[in-house]
């Protein structure tokens, strides 16, 4: 089975993907798993990152693209008969078209692109609330899982945090840029018709649900 995760920041990817490898027995492929690799063994892949991470640059579709698909001859993949669920990739039509293009080379294609709908004014509030406990890594939010006691841990009573990627700028600009290089690619499955629709704002449970109905066509 092969499986593209697609969803704005603070959709319930994470969780999900992780779901969905865990049933169907398959490997989370992440594209910043991909990078931290690549650059920590100091692969000739990691090594052109790294150039052009030094200058500020963001790194180009190609070299995006070559790690991955370097990342899918590893043998996980190739033990679950070429499966994958791929979770931070394609974020632009290029790599898309890309991936569909390394696919055929192994005579086969994408099974379904998967996205998490969330209205985007939501995700802000849903992500932008979230606190967590810096020693044992729970996690609250300050409207829909608050803490017995305002901004201490349940657990363990250590003060809570907000991580700076979710400050209510940041998750802004992260959306936009979601919405600039990676929506367009749900237009790019649905006219593939492998674009597949679950409403985000459901429980974790029913989401999952939900994505099983349509995976079990295929297992």
């Amino acid at each position: 089975m092969r499986i593209v995760l697609l969803g704005p920041p603070g959709a319930g990817k994470g969780t999900q993907a992780k779901r969905i490898c865990e049933t169907y027995n398959i490997p989370h492929i992440s594209t910043g798993d991909i990078f931290r690799e690549n650059m920590k063994n100091d692969t000739p892949l990691g090594i052109k990152a790294k150039e052009y991470m030094a200058q500020g640059l963001l790194v180009p579709d190609e070299l995006v693209v070559d790690m991955v698909e370097d990342r899918l001859k590893h043998e996980d993949v190739l033990n679950a008969g070429y499966g994958y669920l791929l979770d931070g990739f394609p974020r632009t039509v290029f790599q898309a078209a890309a991936l569909c293009a390394i696919n055929a080379k192994k005579d086969c294609e994408l099974d379904f692109a998967i996205n998490l709908d969330v209205p985007l004014d939501i995700l802000i509030e849903r992500v932008s609330g979230r606190r967590i406990c810096p020693k044992c890594a729970a996690t609250y939010h300050i409207k829909y899982k608050k803490p017995l006691v305002d901004g201490i841990c349940d657990l363990d009573k250590t003060p809570l945090y907000q991580r700076d990627d979710d400050k209510k700028e940041t998750v802004e600009k992260r959306i936009e840029i979601y919405q600039d290089q990676t929506f367009p690619l749900i237009t790019f499955y649905e006219d593939k018709q492998k674009i597949i629709n679950i409403n985000g704002l459901q429980h974790m449970t029913d989401v999952f649900n939900d994505i099983e109905k349509v995976l079990s066509g295929v297992r």
